[in-house]
């Protein structure tokens, strides 16, 4: 891994942000922007830098005057992601405070997941954050309510936190209707977008590798759309978590 105490700073000014702008495309490698690139439909201008790379580096601005560098508005894919990761590691209270903005701008399956995951500080403040996530579950936009969905899987769906798997399966029932059949694409309602259908599959696939129980009676009683039902079913049996016996079972729950 390269050494990136270049970018602990004191002072960040307008020649500073572009020489780490240039240090980023310095990075790109010509087969993983091949690669990558045409599994990340973004409309930002895409480098080809390996996530590894984005990760080291904003931890090294984080050492530093982090508030001047994110007073600069990101332009690239990846320089998005690095706002994000350096947000991500912030203490909670201001970590939230920049998160809203922060969301506006991913347009990606991939800077949002990677920053989701990210927000470790969101485990011991999962009663504070509800709103905020809940705000973003109403919105218009696909990635605020993708965003939402994967920050429930990251940080709602785990075993010392039994009580928000009911949340999780209200919140579904409360948007359900709004997702209608097929894998779709952007429409005006966000929860009938492709990367919100596949955010509930894969969030309650999560749910039913936790909580196998509890998560089969939601799915026995849902009134998910077809595509996502055989999603969320394709999804759970796809995980080697799962026993033979329950994929069977599962397999057979599949709408025709």
């Amino acid at each position: 891994m390269q050494n990136f105490d270049n970018l602990i700073r004191d002072k960040w000014t307008k020649q500073n942000y572009k020489d780490f702008c240039n240090q980023l495309m310095s990075l790109s490698e010509g087969g993983y922007y091949d690669f990558s690139k045409n599994l990340t439909p973004t409309e930002r201008p895409f480098m080809g830098v390996r996530i590894p790379y984005q990760r080291e580096m904003a931890k090294a601005i984080r050492k530093g005057n982090y508030q001047e560098f994110l007073s600069f508005e990101p332009v690239s894919f990846e320089e998005v992601n690095v706002h994000g990761f350096v947000i991500a590691s912030l203490q909670y209270d201001e970590m939230k405070k920049r998160f809203a903005a922060h969301v506006e701008r991913i347009d990606n399956w991939s800077s949002c997941d990677t920053f989701c995951a990210s927000l470790k500080s969101i485990r011991k403040n999962r009663a504070d954050f509800l709103d905020t996530v809940d705000d973003n579950l109403k919105s218009l936009n696909e990635f605020n309510v993708r965003v939402a969905l994967v920050i429930l899987l990251d940080h709602y769906v785990t075993p010392d936190a039994p009580e928000y798997l009911q949340v999780i399966f209200d919140r579904i029932r409360e948007f359900e209707g709004l997702i209608s059949d097929g894998p779709g694409e952007m429409k005006a309602l966000a929860w009938d977008a492709y990367y919100v259908k596949m955010a509930i599959a894969w969030l309650l696939a999560e749910c039913y590798i936790k909580f196998p129980d509890d998560t089969h009676e939601f799915l026995s009683n849902s009134h998910l759309p077809k595509w996502t039902f055989n999603k969320t079913i394709s999804k759970i049996c796809d995980s080697y978590r799962v026993d033979r016996d329950r994929k069977t079972e599962l397999k057979q729950m599949r709408m025709v």
